[in-house]
């Protein structure tokens, strides 16, 4: 089986192989995946970091020696948590988001194969796991980012792609959809038992979860929702404060972090 790394800021990541497909996820610069399937000029892909699927133009692949694939598996992974910051190579330079991953990270650079990036100045960057304050000053640095579905980077991202990439960029790997991240962790019975960093999920009517967010005490959440924001939570649901009125519905509470 091929195996590849993005090499680009952000992929989308696309239902059916084509262009005018609609995106249902992104790769940031770093990620690595399996290679399924081919088709013409297109990758059906499984990302290494959420096992999410899709298909990926595979001009935005770089294809990937099975030793160095094995290298990025056995290393502690590295994540810029700048907002975002120019990486500088031989070719140019590329705009990394918050969120990606920077392989076989040495002194302010890094590498892919061959190619080596460096930083002009210190990026800031996260390795292993940290506490819920650091990982709640992360969610926090995502204030104002619109929301865009199927989005995972700081230049726009949906609601569980938010939690998502918060979570990993501290260490901690959820999966990909709201209604898949609901099947981790412990529940939490009732709102006034819940702590910064635990996640909250909303159904619709038919009673399917549709929307996550990360909360930072018992009355407030952080959640993508327009845009990344901040709104108070109670036992019925999310009360946006800009509208005056409730918006999501609270289906759980659940504990990633214990």
């Amino acid at each position: 089986m091929k195996t590849g790394i993005s090499f680009l800021s952000v992929i989308p990541v696309r239902e059916n192989p084509s262009d005018k497909s609609q995106m249902v996820s992104q790769l940031l610069f770093g990620e690595t995946v399996k290679i399924i399937d081919e088709v013409k000029d297109w990758f059906f892909i499984q990302s290494d970091g959420d096992q999410y699927e899709g298909w990926v133009d595979s001009n935005q692949i770089k294809i990937i020696d099975e030793g160095v694939y094995k290298n990025l598996a056995k290393e502690n992974p590295v994540f810029l948590i700048n907002q975002y910051l120019k990486a500088i190579h031989k070719n140019g330079s590329i705009l990394l988001s918050l969120g990606s991953r920077l392989p076989f990270y040495n002194k302010n650079g890094f590498n892919i194969e061959n190619d080596h990036y460096h930083f002009e100045t210190a990026p800031e960057i996260y390795q292993g796991k940290k506490s819920v304050e650091e990982m709640i000053k992360v969610a926090k640095s995502y204030i104002g980012v619109p929301y865009l579905w199927g989005g995972r980077s700081y230049f726009g991202l949906d609601c569980s792609g938010f939690s998502e990439i918060v979570f990993r960029a501290s260490g901690y790997q959820l999966p990909r959809d709201s209604s898949d991240q609901a099947q981790v962790g412990k529940v939490i019975g009732f709102i006034n038992e819940a702590q910064p960093g635990d996640l909250a999920f909303f159904d619709n009517e038919e009673g399917r979860i549709v929307h996550v967010g990360i909360l930072l005490n018992n009355t407030q959440i952080i959640h993508a929702s327009g845009s990344v924001r901040i709104d108070s939570i109670d036992h019925q649901g999310i009360f946006n404060n800009h509208k005056e009125k409730y918006t999501h519905k609270l289906r759980l509470i659940k504990r990633v972090l214990y």
